[in-house]
């Protein structure tokens, strides 16, 4: 192994299929309809598909508020909060936008978005406008498979250069039912083969 700790050599023991798969990015999925209150969904199903054009994901399931909103619409906000509004964060993937009107419950503030009818989510330094392009049932789930139609950055949560500061941002994963902080950086793309960072 090149550069690497093994910690466990040992014996695998085999377990019945389950998402397994681990650490899951954590974020706030915003989606409304004309003449509704826009709502809130913690997602940890959700990640990047393509990079030309840049498309994303998220899986909901048919019987949550936000499924509805995101079908009828075609439209969603993926915002990533920071680690410090992980109560927030709990808080809008445990109750249902039919009961409650999660902005005001925990808060936050809806901010317009430039391309899409849902809000962004002022308190999160980034925000993906995404437009559904297709949508697949899994079973369980639905993806919503978007591409990306703008990006927003607090400009206090970039770096020098211009590029998403992560230590600023405080992102957060998701772990088989922990909500764990992100640890030190290891290294960048390449460094194994003698490559810098940019």
């Amino acid at each position: 192994m090149i550069g690497m700790v093994d910690n466990d050599a040992g014996k695998k023991v085999e377990k019945p299929p389950f998402t397994a798969l681990f650490p899951l990015p954590v974020v706030l999925v915003t989606a409304g309809l004309e003449g509704e209150v826009p709502n809130i969904i913690t997602i940890a199903w959700t990640g990047i598909m393509n990079s030309r054009p840049p498309t994303v994901y998220i899986s909901v399931r048919p019987a949550t508020h936000s499924h509805r909103l995101v079908r009828d619409s075609g439209e969603y906000v993926i915002n990533i909060p920071t680690s410090g509004r992980v109560r927030e964060t709990d808080y809008c993937g445990s109750v249902s936008g039919r009961d409650v009107d999660k902005f005001t419950q925990t808060g936050f503030t809806p901010v317009p978005a430039a391309r899409v009818r849902a809000p962004l989510i002022g308190e999160c330094p980034v925000n993906i406008e995404c437009r559904v392009r297709q949508v697949v049932n899994l079973g369980s789930h639905d993806a919503f498979i978007a591409e990306v139609l703008a990006v927003h950055v607090n400009e206090s949560a970039l770096d020098k250069k211009g590029r998403a500061d992560f230590d600023k941002i405080g992102p957060f994963a998701y772990c088989l039912g922990e909500y764990r902080r992100l640890g030190a950086p290891l290294g960048t793309h390449g460094f194994s083969r003698g490559r810098s960072g940019p």
